[in-house]
């Protein structure tokens, strides 16, 4: 073996390496400073990284880079949200139509799509054809958001606007909590055995997308982009606080977060909440580009007072993102 290839081999084993750690590091703490670099997908640089090791092997033929490449694709398996789906294989998942009962008992379904402001078209029928319970709508207004509701209950149901988001209800909605500063709703719905259920639509502020990475300025903008979100949920729990029990009462909570499932704003949610597609769900989980979905920023969460037991994302034509669609069991 040459010395320049012995060379170029160990190169790529120590960029391959630092690759790893450094990846493991962002992703485990999530450092708002990085967050330019947390916001792809882990895959995406497991991916380079395999390739370095590969090269490697191919001017060497060194076993440290099997190895290597054996410790990226273990942790590709245990670190990307999207090989979290691979364990709930055999499990059901929810179909078009009135939600089918669980194990003998009666589900809610939740469904959330950001709409684009009917941009892409209008996506009523494709929501009828889930017959939902309860549907999230972001980036909506109150004229679309009313015909929606129309065709879904036929007048029978409920609806609420705020902020170009729209929660639609085949029950009845007994109170409002607007929130004037940021993009969410909080409503309470009375379900039909009486009993009260909170309802929070998000719909986070729009993500940073400069991906010049040789660039400060990109790195500045994710950074503060981060804050921002995590700022808007911390104000969105405050106010379910002030206004609610909670945690004590029965909440779901979901929408249109700009932010994907690895991204530390879901760590605000993790002491009292569920996310119902990393408990249940079935498919490819990622809801945004909808012609190629990289990142999961459509989530539905739950209390402990819901039991996620179907959960699946929806290709849909009339919007730029796919839709989340969750069936829960009341306790």
């Amino acid at each position: 073996m040459s010395p320049l290839r012995r060379r170029l081999g160990w190169t790529l084993v120590t960029l391959s390496l630092f690759l790893h750690l450094f990846t493991i590091g962002c992703y485990s703490t999530q450092p708002d400073a990085l967050a330019a670099f947390t916001v792809m997908p882990i895959w995406l640089w497991g991916a380079i990284g395999l390739l370095l090791s590969a090269g490697a092997f191919y001017f060497m033929r060194a076993p440290l880079s099997l190895v290597l490449s054996g410790i990226w694709a273990l942790t590709l398996l245990i670190g990307s949200d999207e090989a979290r789906a691979l364990g709930h294989i055999g499990k059901p998942a929810p179909q078009p139509g009135p939600a089918a009962p669980f194990q003998s008992r009666k589900v809610l379904r939740v469904l959330t799509i950001n709409t684009g402001n009917f941009y892409f078209g209008d996506p009523t029928d494709e929501i009828l054809a889930w017959d939902p319970d309860i549907v999230l709508l972001q980036q909506t207004n109150p004229a679309h958001t009313a015909k929606i509701a129309a065709r879904l209950y036929q007048g029978k149901g409920d609806f609420r606007t705020n902020m170009f988001n729209g929660v639609i209800t085949r029950w009845k909605i007994r109170r409002e909590d607007k929130n004037r500063v940021i993009r969410s709703q909080q409503l309470e719905v009375v379900t039909p055995d009486g009993s009260a259920l909170q309802v929070v639509n998000i719909h986070l502020a729009t993500a940073a997308t400069d991906l010049r990475l040789w660039r400060r300025s990109a790195w500045r903008e994710h950074s503060q982009n981060r804050k921002l979100r995590r700022q808007e949920m911390s104000v969105a729990l405050q106010i379910l606080s002030q206004t609610t029990d909670f945690p004590t009462v029965p909440t779901i909570l979901g929408g249109d977060f700009n932010a994907p499932a690895t991204d530390v704003v879901h760590r605000q949610l993790s002491r009292d909440f569920i996310d119902a597609f990393s408990e249940t769900g079935i498919g490819w989980g990622n809801t945004f580009h909808r012609r190629f979905p990289i990142l999961r920023i459509d989530h539905i969460y739950s209390t402990r007072h819901l039991t996620p037991v179907r959960c699946r994302v929806v290709e849909t034509r009339h919007s730029d993102h796919r839709f989340v669609v969750a069936d829960f069991l009341m306790r």
